[in-house]
């Protein structure tokens, strides 16, 4: 029933939109991948726009999640593409995107190759690429935030979460912007955890630590505009982190396994506000090259850098340029504080006794700055 209400809803929108939707396909790793792009009437060939990758959920397909997590009327008026990958069967006969360990499915690899073949043949803004998705997907865009995030500036998940596996293996090389959105009825993907999946709240405060973003939130009740749909939403938003990062919590009291705002009713399903809105409205907010900055650009604006960098070995010599008289502060990922030292030289060397990220924030006269450093 769910596959015919959103059969119908697909063919309507292909009336009412009178955009491009074009399905493609190449073959990665021996297998067929498929994929579905929207491109809005405004698009023009000579300026890059945004893009948007819309991710399934398990067992579901591109066809589905373009209905059901429609961001088709937000890209015609704020023009940017939308992208929805196809994932392929896993072993237990469903569609998946490999972040539970049931295929060998490499699709990291193939999400950057689906980029690869997007920027080859639309114009990309490639400071401007995002990931959402709707459970299974939303997991997924948290694995690309973690291990394509040269290429990914900001993530937001519905009904996802990250599975203890995926958190220690994080490799996320920049502060991260994060939109969760979330019900605390869920019945897939419990609220607070199981034996498998990190607690909801839980994998808020751990990215929240991440971007060092201020721990007290704003905190926002949205109009309880439809009493009849059985929940509310509450607002969390962490601002003040590095680079200009925050991390936003929308949670839906007593809300299901569903998507904001959907044109159906799964389970209960929230209807003060619409997810694919407030996920545009949080993703226009970011770009890449602020959340990450190249060696080049370093030396050329602040004449600091580090190097090697990554590390394999832990040590890295630290070039201050012409700054002198600072302090510097030395963070894990999770933030925690390592080493807190001041220096008057201009080039000096670190060690860190372990792998992973660290940030390495610097402050002094005229320079607020932080870099991040990478043990393999």
């Amino acid at each position: 029933m769910l596959r015919f209400i959103l059969a119908i809803l697909l063919f309507s929108s292909s009336i009412l939109f009178g955009q491009t939707t074009v399905s493609d396909s190449f073959i990665f790793d021996g297998e067929d991948r498929s994929y579905r792009i929207y491109i809005p009437a405004l698009y023009d060939a000579d300026v890059p726009v945004p893009l948007i990758f819309n991710l399934h959920g398990y067992g579901s397909t591109n066809v589905e999640q373009e209905a059901y997590g429609d961001f088709r009327p937000i890209a015609d008026t704020a023009n940017f593409i939308i992208v929805h990958p196809q994932g392929l069967v896993d072993d237990a006969g469903s569609t998946h995107w490999n972040n539970f360990a049931t295929s060998s499915v490499d699709d990291i690899g193939f999400i950057n190759a689906l980029l690869d073949t997007l920027i080859a043949n639309y114009s990309i803004n490639t400071n401007r690429v995002y990931s959402t998705g709707m459970s299974n997907g939303g997991f997924m865009s948290y694995e690309l935030a973690c291990q394509l995030s040269h290429r990914i500036t900001a993530v937001a998940s519905v009904t996802g979460s990250m599975t203890y596996l995926m958190e220690t293996n994080c490799s996320a090389g920049h502060p991260t912007p994060i939109l969760q959105i979330h019900g605390t009825a869920d019945a897939v993907v419990p609220y607070d955890g199981n034996i498998a999946f990190i607690a909801i709240e839980d994998l808020v405060e751990n990215w929240v630590e991440f971007n060092h973003c201020s721990d007290e939130p704003t905190v926002l009740e949205f109009p309880d505009i439809d009493p009849d749909d059985g929940c509310t939403a509450t607002h969390f938003i962490y601002e003040d982190g590095w680079l200009g990062s925050s991390v936003e919590f929308i949670r839906i009291n007593d809300g299901g396994h569903t998507w904001p705002g959907a044109p159906i009713d799964i389970t209960t399903t929230n209807h003060d506000f619409n997810a694919s809105v407030e996920i545009w409205r949080f993703f226009q907010q970011f770009e890449l090259n602020i959340l990450t900055s190249s060696v080049e650009e370093i030396e050329e604006k602040n004449e600091i850098y580090a190097y090697p960098n990554p590390s394999k070995n832990g040590n890295f010599n630290i070039n201050l340029g012409d700054h002198t008289g600072l302090n510097l502060t030395l963070y894990d990922a999770k933030g925690k504080l390592i080493k807190t030292f001041y220096t008057q030289k201009d080039e000096f060397e670190i060690s860190v006794n372990s792998k992973g990220l660290f940030f390495l924030h610097i402050q002094g006269e005229n320079i607020n700055y932080t870099r991040s450093l990478i043990v393999e």
